[in-house]
């Protein structure tokens, strides 16, 4: 009787290597990276489903499925999220705004602040900052505070965040300049109703309102330059401080916008209350179970995920996507629908995203793995159900002394976040 690696050549011990179409997919110098990355995304997809099916064909014909290619599996499976990373890479890069556009013309007072800040960053020297600041009755920063960036660094940082923080990419961004935003919201639905061209009007109910308020909290990075770098006139510090400040930033910005507790931090919408979703009350989020504690059910897998968008109504779904961990979606990727088809799909462009029964996936690592109980899986319209506020004015305290012969830049930014809609999300619960 043969072994099941005989009986299979898909599982064969050579695959241990470098997996069959994914080699020599790289650039070539000076070319255009994205359709490499494309192909090899494409690649990497199509040896999954192959290897995958073989799998599944092993389970089928009652062999177990083999140890190798299970891990062959595996591999493919790190492949294919290595190739999506390096596009997503790829797509933000050609995404991130140039700090100097030719087409953006700087008035003369924008000038002047851009040349004070450089030179206090380069050598300390805080007299034109206080002298602009001063004339402008900016009464947000100092020198406790700091000094205010100029407008084309915080622009640069704010458009690279909203690329690189998943949660702040798909929904709604407010910009304020007071300490939090306050904005009303209808509780229950407004008395409407027909009426002829010349019947009376009845006067209707007034709507029932209620206020939600999202404060603005303090998010700090604190990036180190040796004196060198700061004296070498050719290198731009403008770039150089947005570069590190955008990913310290968006690191912290991704978990608070998911589990944040609203304590110093915004309030992340898995913060929130939940319910089951046949019986959702406002003020909560709704969501739907998958009938077994920690795992997706045994039998018809998907059709939780199926139930789970068409728990959300119409209306949202227009322009609603999934939200959920690299580790989850790696879960999700092997699900097939009735006529065995792939569920997700990779993207078919650099800085598009992947999508699960035809709505795009982001990814968010601050989304929890599954286990029992977890709501690992989000699905909705974020764009009208979760909103961030951003308190304009970014600052940066220059701090030669802490760490020499190091100079820190302590840079801080006010945001803040939380649900505005609880009828735009829902959760999958893994129970």
């Amino acid at each position: 009787m043969m072994s099941n690696s005989a009986q299979h050549p898909s599982a064969a011990p050579e695959t241990r290597g470098a997996l069959p179409g994914l080699e020599n997919k790289a650039a070539r110098p000076g070319g255009d990276p994205v359709q490499p990355a494309l192909d090899e995304l494409a690649a990497a997809f199509e040896a999954f489903k192959e290897t995958n099916d073989a799998r599944l064909g092993q389970i089928e014909g009652r062999l177990g499925a083999d140890v190798l290619t299970e891990e062959k599996l595996a591999r493919i499976d790190a492949a294919l999220d290595a190739a999506r990373t390096r596009l997503d890479r790829i797509g933000l890069d050609r995404a991130r705004p140039p700090l100097d556009q030719p087409g953006l013309r700087q008035d003369a007072v924008a000038s002047e602040h851009k040349a004070a800040f450089d030179l206090y960053v380069r050598a300390g020297e805080s007299a034109g900052l206080k002298r602009l600041e001063a004339k402008a009755l900016s009464a947000g920063s100092g020198p406790d505070g700091g000094y205010l960036v100029p407008d084309t660094i915080e622009r640069t940082v704010l458009g690279r965040l909203a690329q690189v923080s998943p949660i702040r990419s798909i929904a709604s961004v407010q910009q304020i300049s007071a300490a939090q935003y306050k904005r009303a919201v209808a509780v229950g639905a407004a008395a409407t109703g027909w009426v002829a061209e010349t019947a009376p009007r009845p006067q209707t109910d007034g709507p029932a309102l209620s206020e939600i308020a999202f404060p603005a909290m303090e998010l700090y990075a604190m990036p180190a330059a040796t004196q060198t770098l700061l004296d070498d006139a050719v290198v731009d510090l403008d770039a150089w401080l947005s570069a590190e400040v955008e990913m310290a930033f968006a690191e912290q910005e991704g978990v608070a916008f998911v589990t944040g507790n609203g304590a110093s931090r915004p309030r992340g919408f898995l913060n929130y209350d939940t319910v089951a979703n046949a019986a959702w009350v406002p003020g909560k989020l709704g969501f739907v179970s998958t009938g077994a504690a920690g795992a997706f059910p045994s039998t018809n897998p998907a059709d939780v995920l199926f139930d789970l968008v068409y728990g959300l109504r119409a209306g949202y779904r227009q322009n609603a996507g999934f939200v959920m961990s690299r580790r989850t979606q790696s879960a999700i990727r092997k699900f097939k629908d009735a006529e065995g088809n792939y569920l997700w799909q990779p993207p078919l462009a650099a800085g598009r995203a992947a999508t699960l029964i035809g709505f795009p996936v982001t990814e968010a690592e601050a989304m929890p793995d599954i286990a029992a109980g977890s709501l690992s899986v989000a699905f909705g319209d974020f764009r009208r159900g979760y909103l961030v506020v951003d308190r304009t004015g970014m600052r940066v305290l220059r701090d030669p002394y802490s760490a020499k012969p190091y100079v820190l830049f302590y840079t801080t930014k006010r945001v803040g976040g939380g649900v505005q809609d609880f009828d735009a999300l829902k959760l999958l619960k893994f129970g």
